[in-house]
């Protein structure tokens, strides 16, 4: 049971309402080709769908009610009922089942598996942009919600239908069918079907429906329907709303499971697995969406939108019957009752909060909170580096959260460590101040990487995995964070360190070990990325592009400090779609004016290495698969890495589908004094690139398989030195 209701939680926050899972009806034998006149109103369809939007007015505001459960379909109920009430089979089940020993059938026979519901208020103002009040929330077998899971957005609100989008059109064969009246307003008829179908004589002929309003071309309903009967369907449906189009109601069912029920014979138990005495029932996952109260112009304030995209006003559930469209069924009242007497006694929050966790790099037990990515790291200098970071989290103190962090590389045979505290000055966004006292190492010449996110810094794991010049930084910092705006994000810090070359290193002949007093001023700008409040902190819902970063750091001969220079990076991020493809690009460099020792410039992010005949490497989200690792550094330089998703999609294994990026990444620098650095390095003064194609979904696995190739200057005659191999965790996707 325990198994059953985590699956659960992890099947909601992965469907997130995709309408990728379902498709078709009728069936009737038609050409593998769209109809012109279907293809030229979709057309239209994308011309006009930022006027029809919303976001287009002054200002709104509207409110949904929403409900999320797990159950069996409503035409079989009966009938499980009388199963379970004839069977033998459950007869004896009943006198032996406690709490403890409690089956799915049995919650089954009196109400839902699970239930969450949702009430929301939806505000926007082209001034001060969207807010998402979270009214109230309740999920069966929780007391307190996974936040990120409450926060989850419905499919077709306020964006285009993944069926009509310009890139997904080869996916489909589209044909108009039709026209008629819906609200008093005409509707062109568009069906679709995925081009897949193979044999129409035993599959249906259509996917879904389109209905798109004749005189403004915007969207009044789309359906979507499950290849085999009964095995799913989506709904949208918009209303039209001082002349734009709102999202009015959303229906999904989809099917995730047969049950299967058998009645024993006692006379002849040996037959009892006979396909006659079985029975068996689907469970279907169930969402129903409604909006209404719709207003424009909306008198918005602008203390309405303070703090970050998504506000949670309440959590108990308490003020749900005031946004019920319609009351809770008795099998949805005893849903609550049930649930939540076994999420007490298996502690399903405990093991939702450790999900909750998971999602921003944590695992949460009691007042501690654990990174997961400092636990186990491999480096060249430290080899396997084991660690661990514990930090006290709000329920030890909503404003005061000390943390400690250990380390020891068993290659270099050393501990690490670092003391820190966190003191907030708000509940309501990020905004603290921090101290810290550390003694550690990191590779020399490395990209700042504050601010960036768990998925980005995961991307970047192997990036010092052929990079040996490390140094040792010991000292302490003080430094403020505060979230100007939800897409503006600020940092200052002062720090003093000892800081020390671990490899044959002289700066200007005056050794490898400095004092450095110096000021670091971070910046993040994501202007359309989503974040949450939650008690644990800030967290970020979805990362949407253009995204930039910004470090200025600045070292000071005051103090006993030993060296004056300035330094600053920066990193932007950003992708977009086409009818040609997705395209992603990452723009990056930095520059280094007086004089630094070498590990406050740059390296360039090599991944290869010097000592291997066969270049085999994982992913980076700055690295260069075909450049050695630890052989370049620079003082200033500039780099690019462009990807490109091909518009063409293929069938893999099982149910997977497959598909193909074109990369190309690229640098170019230069070392002003390179004599100031007594040890062997290069340069890197000409234009570095390798090309790639990355093999998306590889073999039905849950990696990305790239191949790429050194061109241009850098280019030497040995195939395998310009050749390597990676694999990506598809789940960092761009």
């Amino acid at each position: 049971m325990k198994r059953i209701l985590l699956l659960l939680f992890l099947q909601t926050c992965i469907f997130g309402f995709s309408q990728s899972k379902v498709t078709s009806i009728e069936g009737v034998i038609i050409q593998d080709k769209s109809d012109p006149k279907a293809l030229e109103i979709l057309k239209k369809v994308n011309h006009f769908f930022r006027e029809n939007s919303p976001k287009t007015l002054d200002s709104y505001s509207y409110k949904s009610y929403e409900k999320v459960s797990l159950d069996i379909d409503e035409d079989s109920i009966s009938q499980f009922n009388q199963f379970f009430e004839n069977s033998d089979f459950f007869k004896k089940k009943r006198t032996k089942d406690s709490l403890n020993n409690i089956s799915a059938r049995k919650i089954f026979s009196k109400s839902k598996l699970f239930l969450w519901e949702r009430a929301q208020e939806f505000l926007y103002s082209k001034t001060y942009g969207e807010k998402i009040n979270i009214l109230d929330n309740r999920i069966s077998g929780l007391k307190q919600p996974i936040y990120e899971m409450i926060a989850l957005q419905q499919s077709n609100r306020d964006k285009l239908p993944d069926q009509l989008k310009q890139e997904n059109r080869g996916l489909y064969r589209f044909f108009l069918t039709d026209t008629i009246e819906m609200d008093g307003r005409k509707n062109f008829v568009i069906r679709f079907r995925e081009v897949n179908y193979k044999k129409p004589d035993k599959k249906r002929k259509y996917n879904g429906a389109i209905y798109i309003d004749t005189k403004t071309y915007g969207i009044k309903k789309i359906e979507n329907f499950s290849k085999n009967k009964n095995e799913g369907i989506i709904t949208s449906t918009w209303t039209f709303f001082n002349n734009k189009w709102f999202l009015a109601r959303e229906t999904v069912k989809l099917k995730m499971s047969n049950m299967k029920m058998q009645e024993e014979d006692k006379k002849h138990p040996e037959e009892k697995h006979e396909k006659k005495d079985k029975q068996s029932f689907g469970t279907y996952a169930f969402l129903s969406s409604k909006y209404f109260d719709y207003k424009s112009p909306a008198e918005n304030d602008k203390k309405d939108f303070e703090g970050y995209t998504f506000t949670v006003k309440n959590i108990t559930g308490k003020t749900l019957d005031q946004y019920r469209t319609d009351p809770l069924t008795e099998r949805e009242k005893n849903t609550y009752t049930t649930i939540d007497s076994l999420g007490k006694k298996y502690n399903i929050d405990s093991k939702a909060q450790v999900l909750s966790g998971l999602l921003n790099g944590q695992i949460r037990v009691g007042i501690l909170d654990f990174a997961v990515d400092e636990i186990v790291n491999f480096n060249s200098y430290e080899g396997f580096r084991l660690g661990l970071k514990a930090k006290l989290n709000e329920n030890f103190s909503p404003y005061f959260s000390p943390d400690y962090t250990f380390a020891y590389g068993l290659k270099d045979d050393k501990w690490k460590y670092r003391i820190g505290l966190d003191i907030k000055t708000s509940l309501v966004k990020d905004s603290y101040f921090r101290l810290d006292y550390y003694d550690d190492v990191t590779a020399s010449g490395e990209f700042y990487r504050r601010l960036w996110n768990f998925k980005m810094r995961m991307a970047n794991f192997g990036n010092n995995l052929n990079n040996d010049r490390y140094y040792r930084y010991k000292g302490a910092s003080v430094s403020y964070l505060n979230d100007i705006t939800n897409g503006l994000t600020l940092v200052f810090a002062a720090r003093r360190n000892i800081e020390e070359a671990l490899f044959d290193y002289s700066f200007r002949e005056r050794g490898s070990s400095f004092d450095n007093i110096n000021t670091l001023f971070t910046l993040k700008y994501s202007p359309n990325s989503t974040n949450i409040m939650t008690p644990q902190g800030k967290s970020l819902i979805d990362q949407k592009y253009p995204e930039l970063y910004f470090n200025y750091e600045q070292s000071y001969k005051i103090f006993g400090g030993d060296l004056t220079y300035a330094r600053f990076d920066a990193l932007f991020v950003h992708n977009f779609k086409t009818m040609l493809g997705t395209t992603g690009f990452r723009l990056y460099g930095g520059m280094v004016f007086g004089g630094a020792p070498i590990w406050k410039n740059f390296t360039m992010n090599g991944l290869a290495s010097p000592g291997k005949d066969f270049n085999f490497n994982l992913t980076s989200f700055l690295g260069f698969a075909t450049l050695e690792g630890g052989k370049y550094y620079n003082d200033k330089f500039i780099a690019y890495y462009f990807t490109h998703k091909l518009p063409f999609y293929f069938k893999s294994f099982g149910k997977n589908i497959t598909s193909f990026d074109f990369v190309l990444r690229g640098t170019i620098g230069n070392m002003n004094h390179p004599e100031d650095h007594q040890f062997k390095f290069r340069p890197l003064d000409h234009l570095y690139q390798e090309v790639g194609l990355e093999w998306n979904n590889f073999l039905s696995s849950y990696f990305n398989l790239g191949l790429f190739y050194r061109v241009g200057y850098y280019t030497t005659p040995n195939f395998m030195q310009n050749f390597a191999v990676q694999f990506k965790l598809k789940l960092l996707e761009f």
